[in-house]
């Protein structure tokens, strides 16, 4: 069955996953390396694992399966996911897919080059309203696909 799994400790999106969950019965596990207050939905998990680098990364790898869905901005996780078969959207609503992953990982590699030397600064910029309607569409419209090509999918 499809599932979700979100990179939570500083996703933005959390409510946004969890009502598109809601509307298609699909189970969700949030992965963090903390607790934190989750919805009590026998469909919504939230997982905490060890406060280690990359512990949350590794813990989705792991448990992800072909054509879930992993919800994060971490762009190497990204990369790991796809390679597990998994499609992955950013908080924004971006899809990372094999066509765009490589450009990722570039300019993010460039970008923390440029903040080391001090040449720029400061992170994303803050999510707006309508990075939040583009990630709800997206992650509809990701979650349709999977289901038209693989029903087996489906609930």
């Amino acid at each position: 069955m499809l599932h979700i799994f979100v990179d939570a400790d500083a996703c933005p999106v959390k409510q946004e996953v969890c009502q598109v969950a809601s509307r298609y019965r699909l189970d969700v596990t949030l992965v963090a390396n903390s607790w934190m207050r989750v919805p009590n939905e026998r469909w919504i998990a939230l997982e905490v694992v060890e406060d280690g680098f990359d512990a949350v990364d590794d813990w989705i790898v792991e448990h992800v399966q072909p054509h879930d869905i992993v919800v994060t901005a971490d762009i190497p996780l990204a990369c790991r996911c796809l390679k597990e078969g998994a499609r992955v959207i950013g908080p924004t609503g971006k899809p990372f897919t094999e066509n765009n992953i490589g450009q990722a990982l570039a300019t993010r590699d460039l970008l923390s080059e440029l903040r080391g030397a001090g040449e720029i600064g400061g992170g994303p910029a803050p999510l707006m309203k309508r990075d939040r309607s583009r990630f709800l569409q997206q992650l509809d419209e990701v979650i349709q696909a999977i289901r038209r090509k693989h029903p087996f999918n489906s609930t």
